[in-house]
């Protein structure tokens, strides 16, 4: 329990991270980060299975990179979901995900 609690703290901490490192990507504070990381993780729990199932054609053909887009689409869908999160447009969507998954390889390398 302890760890999904970690998890979830760490999880807020980054998307905060990821706002103010990109721009169009905003985070207005802890609450809206938490609430965030919730979402995200029910969404990459449930929503992302379906939809890396449904793409995998598009993933093959592309060698994998389509997956980028999934994320773009599924960190879109949790500021579509909580507010308090605004994303402007898919780009800063795409660049958001990349800049969440760099800074979650960054932590995994430390715990």
């Amino acid at each position: 329990m302890l760890s999904f609690f970690v998890h979830w703290i760490v999880t807020a901490g980054l998307l905060l991270l990821a706002a103010s490192l990109v721009r169009g990507f905003y985070v207005e504070g802890w609450g809206a980060a938490l609430i965030g990381a919730l979402v995200m993780g029910f969404v990459n729990a449930v929503i992302r299975p379906v939809m890396v199932f449904l793409t995998f054609p598009f993933t093959l053909i592309t060698f994998g990179l389509f997956l980028l887009v999934v994320n773009a689409l599924m960190l879109w869908l949790v500021a579509a979901l909580v507010p308090g999160i605004r994303i402007q447009g898919f780009w800063t969507a795409l660049v958001g995900s990349l800049v969440l998954t760099l800074l979650n390889v960054v932590v995994e390398l430390f715990i």
